[in-house]
């Protein structure tokens, strides 16, 4: 098919896409920004039943998730960046920058044991495979997985797919970077939010945790790079550099004069996003990870820290993470893991949730116990 061919088609899908208000009223906090009750498990190997019942534990001491998820379709977002094929320091990508699939399936029987409706796994590929074939390549039990009670589905989200058009959703208060992003339906068609993420770092944004993981949103066949269309499974450099626009027909972004550093519009989408699809459970595997950035493709330290850890308010929860791998989460730009922009310190601003650890009621294991320092700075500042 000619690029003109491809192009048209795709324009088609594109404005077939109806505006949405957005999930969460623009609306900042008086005074100090929401705090909300963070728990921390110890656990050193991935074993589903050892994690569901970890899991169970800090659910109940953080309030539940039946209330949260009975009756309802629960999305969850995944985190597999990269490729679940390229393995590193010698062990496996789920061993050290993706989600494992032993996590994976402890949420799905947590979800499932607490009464959810319907869950639906999410993630943004760079790949061209059938999505199931390609879970089981990173080792996911689809069989166990769709043994639920409940219905269970998997669908990448990098394009449509199956679904006939986008939804427009604008940026609550105007957006930093954009106005109102292009997302997948399976982002709204749902009653509760997962993001389900790794505790590790990340070379741009200093760590990539619950709020992070949400950056996969943003369909790849819109966002990519130079061209285009359905077929694209280019990176979103865009959302970095800002050289490239998205596609035609998608809300483009509000200046071109604003710095094209990643430092500076890395954190900004982070924060924009996390109001366009705001997460109701933050979830972290952080069993085994990797220090140093976010996966191979950047100098990484297998690490151990042998924890997990939830929360219901993201910016809390990866506060929390934060502190646990060793850094202050309210650090000035440009110090601590940040090489520029402090996300979380942003978040806190708009009021989605305290990034402060003495403001956050921590249940489980204390944090002082679950502390594993990283001990990586980025190697460059305001990159």
């Amino acid at each position: 098919m000619k690029p003109t061919c491809r192009r048209r088609r795709f324009l088609q899908a594109a404005g077939a896409s109806m505006l949405v208000p957005a999930f969460a009223p623009a609306i900042r906090a008086a005074g100090a920004p929401p705090s909300s009750p963070v728990g921390i498990a110890r656990c050193r190997k991935y074993d589903s039943g050892a994690i569901l019942a970890e899991l169970e534990t800090l659910m109940d001491k953080i309030g539940g998730i039946r209330p949260l998820v009975e009756g309802k379709t629960v999305a969850v977002k995944v985190n597999l960046v990269g490729n679940v094929r390229q393995d590193v320091h010698g062990k496996p990508a789920s061993r050290t920058y993706q989600v494992h699939p032993a996590v994976v399936l402890a949420v799905a029987r947590l979800l499932d044991k607490a009464g959810a409706r319907r869950i639906r796994f999410l993630e943004s590929t760079h790949q061209h495979e059938p999505f199931e074939p390609y879970l089981k390549a990173a080792g996911w039990d689809i069989n166990a997985l769709t043994s639920a009670r409940a219905a269970v589905e998997f669908e990448d989200t990098r394009n449509l797919g199956k679904r006939k058009s986008y939804l427009e959703v604008k940026v609550p208060g105007g957006g930093a970077l954009y106005p109102a992003y292009h997302i997948s339906p399976a982002y709204h068609e749902c009653d509760v939010y997962v993001s389900l993420g790794k505790l590790k770092n990340h070379f741009v944004a200093g760590v990539t945790l619950g709020m992070k993981n949400n950056f996969g949103v943003t369909p790849i066949a819109l966002y990519g790079q130079h061209e285009h269309d359905e077929q694209s499974t280019n990176s979103r450099a865009m959302f970095h550099d800002g050289h490239d626009e998205p596609a035609d027909g998608v809300p483009h972004e509000l200046s071109r004069t604003t710095p094209r550093r990643p430092s500076f519009r890395v954190p900004r989408h982070i924060v924009d996003i996390a109001r366009v699809r705001p997460i109701d459970l933050v979830i972290l595997d952080g069993i085994e990870s990797t220090s140093g950035g976010e996966g191979p493709w950047v100098p990484t330290q297998p690490q151990e820290p042998g924890l997990l850890i939830v929360g219901r308010n993201p910016v809390c929860a990866d506060a929390i993470a934060t502190a646990a791998i060793g850094y202050d989460p309210t650090a000035p730009r440009a110090t601590g893991p940040f090489p520029g922009d402090n996300h979380l310190a942003m978040a806190a601003e708009l009021g989605l949730g305290t990034n402060d650890p003495s403001r956050i009621e921590v249940v489980g294991l204390p944090l002082a116990e679950a502390r594993h320092p990283y001990d990586w700075q980025p190697p460059e500042r305001n990159i």
